[in-house]
């Protein structure tokens, strides 16, 4: 590595720090002083505020990071590429024989990592944290009483509703489960005082174990129901590790899904994405297949934006850092507009999802390679 190569990557870091802190500690400071009162009413039930800021506001970096990652790169290139024109620097360079597509090469390589860093993050360190980005400080504790929106599991066909949630305790309050034609022996529907979602363990399948059912009212001489072979409801007429005012839903429609809706899509990993697509009791819609491509296209689409926004820079000769910054906010509010567009015309069926989250590519790529060919000029 050059000593020109270490003094950029030096600049560029530094910068990238200086703003992500910068950044980070603006948006933690307005948050907290927006829900200042909640925070200091949680702080007394659970511990110290310093403790309860680092526990809420730790898992939210990573998610802020997330979102601003191409952004701050963007900015920190720029930045980087003016300071190297208004010190002179720069001209001294290309006076030296070297190209501005050589000075630009180590920023296109830290973008890079800083990308896949990212991408780390989305699959690694978001999903870690779900539990806690899915609550706020109104939830914080999982006490917070959340309206259940009905969902179907389509692998057995059954409605699950109810009167609300209770997120500390994976559980639906006066829960309701509804089948057409029927739950065999137990009628048209079972409702219960409550049902705590259950993992597969142990070679029980997952679902919701109810307690207090209410309808029908004597289990013990009502049998398991079956479809096709396939269990859907335990009874404790036949299973022996149930009470007698418990019987067992068989679902794969996990708690999570069921009471975070969008949240639980936007912070799950690719992977759980995809076990989603794949599952028979989901019935996710296209905006999902398009979350899926867009998640691998990601990293393209951060290095084809500092591929448009700096060799403009670079081009232009600017010097003024308000003027390239500017110019990077233009940049960066026509990239996402066209990935928001697309992506709606995707999530709304007009196109096809992988078609949705590669048009943004379709239609950059090229410009990026033309802005990119200045730089050997």
């Amino acid at each position: 590595m050059r000593i020109m190569d270490r003094y950029v990557l030096q600049l560029f870091l530094r910068v990238l720090v200086i703003c992500f802190l910068s950044l980070t500690g603006l948006y933690i400071v307005i948050d907290a002083f927006t829900h200042l009162d909640e925070l200091l009413e949680i702080a007394k039930q659970h511990g110290s505020l310093p403790g309860l800021l680092s526990e809420y506001y730790g898992a939210r970096v990573l998610a802020f990071f997330d979102r601003t990652s191409a952004l701050m790169t963007l900015i920190a290139a720029t930045f980087v590429a003016t300071n190297l024109q208004r010190s002179n620097e720069l001209a001294a360079l290309m006076a030296a024989g070297i190209p501005k597509v050589r000075i630009a090469a180590p920023l296109i390589v830290a973008a890079l990592i800083v990308s896949l860093l990212a991408a780390l993050n989305r699959e690694v360190g978001i999903p870690a944290f779900r539990d806690q980005l899915m609550r706020n400080t109104r939830d914080w504790d999982g006490r917070a009483e959340k309206r259940v929106d009905p969902r179907y599991d389509n692998r057995t066909d059954v409605l699950i509703s109810g009167q609300h949630t209770l997120a500390a305790e994976q559980c639906i309050v006066q829960p309701t489960f509804r089948r057409q034609p029927d739950l065999g022996a137990f009628g048209l529907h079972i409702s219960a005082d409550k049902a705590f979602y259950r993992p597969a363990e142990r070679g029980r399948p997952a679902g919701y174990l109810l307690v207090g059912v209410q309808s029908p009212k004597d289990l013990s001489h009502v049998a398991s129901f079956y479809v096709s072979g396939a269990p859907v409801v335990l009874s404790p007429f036949d299973t022996p590790w149930l009470k007698a005012d418990q019987c067992f839903m068989i679902s794969d429609v996990s708690f999570a899904q069921l009471a975070a809706g969008n949240a639980w899509r936007q912070f799950s990993s690719l992977g759980d994405l995809i076990a989603g697509l794949h599952n028979p009791s989901l019935d996710l819609a296209s905006d999902v297949r398009v979350m899926v491509h867009a998640r691998i296209l990601q990293p393209l689409l951060d290095m084809t934006l500092l591929c448009l926004g700096l060799p403009i820079v670079l081009a232009r000769q600017q010097r003024n850092i308000f003027v390239a910054s500017g110019t990077c906010v233009l940049v960066v509010t026509v990239f996402v507009l066209v990935i928001l567009a697309c992506h709606a015309a995707g999530n709304s069926y007009l196109i096809a999802p992988a078609l949705a989250a590669w048009c943004p590519l379709l239609i950059f790529v090229p410009l990026a390679r033309l802005s990119v060919e200045s730089l050997w000029q």
